[in-house]
């Protein structure tokens, strides 16, 4: 049933917020510039449900955008998050669960013989870049149109995410000089990566999300990622998986589990920290010898691998390693896949839903979406009124037609079939609007 969401303290707390924050946010996806409206503030999140400051509970689709793939707040990783928080936050000198973590991560990506812990998902992939130039000794980067690698410089080419949302150019503050460092393709396209690689002999390294999800979703088509390990063998080009989004989310070994294929290096964040901020690269032992303190290639960070995200990993991917896990959250998202795809059948609204795993988007285009330019297709104006139409019904959606929307393990049955209900009466708002 739709009910007039009353959202009074969130444009309170949203007109004080831009007195003192920048744009009222500290990311710009939040602003919801992609849906108009007020920025719905949160008060505290529990399993499947986030309540708003004024009181509207809503099943969460977003999850602190995939983290939370047990839910918030789950029982084992509050308790293992205590228990050490009462020992120290952080000491900026080794302890022994780094090693722990390590080991767990390690155990699900055989790519994996080294890993170093960094703090965010950004600092992952700008560290493994730099690690790919260090070790090969040249300079460019393949990166695909659409993908979101966090805010490195060499990164915001073309652009996903936020970027996409806002509908920015390459950003501003990036030197030309750089930026021309950095060649951009088209998501999908195997056949312009073989001509990048013929045009340019200075390639360090290919960086892809082998399951785009920051132009909503995305899946990699048959043969692609394949092709990109064939290609870069080839070329002595380093092969980078930024599975921040899709590490322990798509399986227990993510993507390189999902579509057999192995990385050199393997960006992380997000659920390796159970929704503390954590990231990490790792990848081959030769590789991840040449960083600091065994090579040449520098990077450090104080908070990296302190306890507490340290703690909340390691809960969270003991949990993970149960394979009923993954089957329940196959199970529970093919039923919603199955009833979206009924209802945009019945209502005729020209929309196609795209999923892997515990990973969607609903795109409000007539046709699959393969790469960036078909995403940029898909009708915003529809998504906007889709979004809210939803949140009306108690269903917290990515704020952005270029997000993906992430299932969680906490969802019950009748959650499920909420989602389904909620979007049949959302697409006939679609369609009447």
């Amino acid at each position: 049933m739709r009910q007039q969401l009353k959202l009074d303290n969130s444009k309170k707390l949203f007109l004080e917020a831009q007195k003192h924050l920048v744009g009222g946010v500290n990311s710009p996806v939040r602003a919801f510039k992609g849906v108009g409206g007020t920025p719905i503030f949160m008060a505290r999140g529990k399993g499947a449900y986030l309540i708003d400051v004024d009181g509207n509970r809503y099943i969460d689709l977003v999850g602190s955008w995939g983290p939370l793939i047990l839910g918030h707040i789950p029982l084992d990783v509050l308790n293992s998050v205590r228990r050490v928080s009462r020992k120290g936050f952080t000491f900026g000198a080794p302890s022994a669960l780094e090693t722990e973590l390590a080991f767990l991560v390690k155990k699900a990506y055989p790519s994996v013989e080294k890993v170093r812990f960094v703090s965010s998902g950004t600092e992952a992939t700008l560290s493994a870049v730099r690690l790919a130039r260090g070790a090969t000794g040249k300079k460019r980067i393949i990166k695909f149109d659409g993908c979101y690698h966090g805010h490195g410089d060499s990164f915001l080419v073309s652009a996903g995410s936020g970027a996409a949302t806002l509908g920015l150019p390459d950003s501003p503050g990036v030197p030309e000089e750089l930026a021309s460092l950095t060649t951009s393709l088209p998501y999908n396209d195997l056949k312009a990566v073989e001509e990048a690689f013929g045009r340019f002999d200075d390639i360090a390294g290919v960086i892809v999300e082998p399951v785009a999800g920051n132009m909503g979703l995305v899946p990699p088509k048959p043969g692609f990622l394949q092709g990109l390990r064939n290609l870069t063998n080839q070329h002595k080009a380093i092969l980078i998986f930024d599975e921040v989004m899709t590490g322990f989310r798509v399986a227990y070994g993510g993507a390189q589990e999902r579509y057999g294929v192995k990385a050199d290096l393997t960006a992380l964040g997000k659920i390796i920290g159970g929704g503390l901020p954590v990231g990490a690269y790792g990848g081959r032992a030769d590789l991840m010898a040449q960083v600091a303190p065994e090579g040449p290639v520098y990077q450090a960070g104080t908070l990296s691998g302190n306890p507490l995200a340290m703690a909340a990993g390691i809960a969270t991917l003991k949990q993970l390693s149960d394979s009923k896990v993954y089957e329940n959250l196959e199970e529970s998202a093919a039923f919603v896949e199955e009833g979206i795809k009924r209802a945009i059948q019945k209502t005729g609204v020209e929309a196609v839903f795209q999923r892997v795993g515990s990973m969607a988007t609903l795109f409000f285009r007539g046709q699959p979406v393969e790469n960036y330019a078909q995403a940029k297709e898909a009708d915003r104006k529809k998504y906007s009124v889709f979004f809210w139409a939803m949140a009306q019904r108690g269903v917290y959606l990515p704020p952005s037609q270029f997000e993906a929307a992430f299932f969680s393990a906490a969802l019950t049955g009748n959650d499920l079939k909420k989602i389904v209900r909620s979007v049949n009466e959302s697409l006939e708002d679609v369609k009447e609007a």
